[in-house]
């Protein structure tokens, strides 16, 4: 009932605005060539919004095209879109046998291009095929992969075939893979950790994929050599950019009270955990000058509402909500692990989901009447996208942290989410997810106050970026 409640609220919100689907479209489109960060954003919100409006409509063309949208702009601004791109390479696949068996009699149908060979040379990839390939073909699109930190180039050839399955194993790339993916498609998947430059043409009876150098990592660390020593310098998350401390940041420590939260390995308690890191993470941030308040300091119990209602009160910058995370199979719990970074918006991930029941089941007796009633006003486009900033900067202020000190540091992602504590906040709101406290490993180190310290030092780092980047 939560999801359905939360996509109508955002089909309203879709629909009230005046741009019709094309001028939606093409302002996207606009702000996606500007390669600027802050118009990808907010490109991505277009582009959700059209595909709202073509579930309304039952409109397969503006849903394919908003798609597309979705998944090239939250590529590009590393956002879990794995769900949409799913679901667009199912429409896609549809489409594509809906084209090629169709039974009109005036419709010619396009033989099939016979697959003969694959190969890799000065920086270029080359399908050869039995006869002339026509650049309508082929359809390309790219995912970024935030479980796999990876990015998947794809390639849909159609209607082509191919006898057998085939990897090639090229330097610098980690997977290159072609499949026949149904009937009458045949697809080419790229897969890297890192960036690439792809651009690609139909020379006659050949596809040929041109790979550029890999882009190099904003925060690649660091090498310097001395005499003696050669030694990695952490990737640092300050600028010389002056930055504002008459900030004031609202830190909510989840659960509390009769609300233990999640009780995991060796019956370590959420609440206690989310707590301690949250008073490390306030003394961090009063030493750097900044104005911080705490929603709970003590053992006790907050209604969710509560929570963002003070923040609203203290008119707080920032609203940062601490959980750890759990699953409850015990064949899981050695396999879930991972830090995580929710902003509030319709999810379409299971997991994102499953996570939300969790965190919204303490506290829902009066949350429905009070988030039917400020849900509408409240969640705009404006902090959705400072909010995905802020989660994308937490996410990497921990990782820039830990893994330069600990070994088998999950990148969870940045990731949407249904929580109800974020629900009536008036500013940019994060929920952090610093680990799993079912995981016994992970566990262990949760509740270990140096690592603690450490986690509270990459929050405070990541809060400090969204800052400099967004005064």
């Amino acid at each position: 009932m939560l999801r359905w409640f939360i996509v109508l609220v955002l089909i309203m919100t879709a629909s009230l605005e005046a741009l019709s689907d094309k001028e939606i479209l093409n302002r996207a489109d606009a702000l996606m060539k500007t390669q600027n960060k802050g118009d990808e954003f907010r490109a991505y919100n277009d582009y959700k919004s059209l595909y709202l409006r073509s579930i309304m409509a039952e409109n397969d063309g503006l849903r394919k095209t908003a798609l597309q949208g979705i998944v090239k702009s939250g590529g590009k601004i590393k956002v879990d879109v794995s769900q949409y791109a799913e679901e667009l390479l199912n429409l896609t696949a549809q489409s594509s046998v809906k084209k090629t068996t169709s039974t009109n009699q005036d419709i010619k149908i396009q033989p099939s291009n016979q697959f003969k060979s694959i190969k890799y040379a000065e920086q270029k990839l080359i399908l050869k095929f039995d006869k002339e390939l026509d650049s309508k073909q082929i359809n390309h699109f790219t995912i970024f992969d935030v479980r796999k930190n990876s990015y998947k180039y794809v390639f849909d050839m159609n209607p082509a075939l191919l006898i057998e399955s085939q990897n090639l194993k090229v330097e610098g790339i980690q997977e290159i893979k072609l499949a026949q993916y149904n009937p009458k498609t045949l697809r080419l998947v790229l897969r890297n950790n890192e960036k690439m430059n792809i651009n690609f043409k139909t020379d006659l009876d050949q596809l040929v994929i041109e790979i550029a150098s890999l882009e190099k990592k904003e925060d690649e660390p660091v090498k310097i050599e001395t005499k003696s020593l050669k030694q990695e310098i952490a990737p640092q998350v300050y600028s010389p950019k002056r930055v504002d401390k008459n900030k004031i940041i609202m830190i909510d420590a989840g659960h509390g009270g009769e609300d233990s939260g999640a009780v995991g390995y060796n019956r370590y308690r959420e609440k206690v955990v989310v707590l301690q890191i949250a008073t490390q993470l306030k003394s961090i941030l009063l030493a750097r000058g900044y104005k911080v308040y705490m929603s709970r300091s003590r053992d006790v119990f907050i209604k969710l509402k509560s929570r963002t209602q003070n923040a609203n009160k203290i008119n707080a910058d920032i609203f940062v909500s601490i959980h750890a995370n759990s699953v409850r199979n015990m064949k899981t719990q050695q396999d879930a692990n991972g830090i995580e970074c929710y902003f509030l918006s319709p999810s379409r991930s299971a997991r994102a989901e499953r996570i939300a029941e969790i965190e919204n089941s303490a506290d829902m007796s009066d949350m429905n009447a009070y988030g039917k009633q400020s849900f509408l006003s409240l969640l705009n486009n404006h902090n959705r996208i400072a909010s995905n900033k802020l989660a994308i900067d937490l996410q990497d202020g921990m990782l820039g942290t830990l893994k330069y000190k600990y070994k088998n540091v999950r990148d969870g992602g940045v990731r949407e989410g249904p929580f109800w504590v974020l629900v009536g906040a008036q500013m940019p709101s994060v929920l952090v997810e610093v680990g799993f406290i079912s995981n016994p490993f992970e566990a262990q180190r949760l509740v270990n106050p140096e690592y603690q310290r450490d986690l509270a030092q990459g929050l405070a780092n990541g809060i400090e970026r969204y800052f400099i980047n967004n005064s």
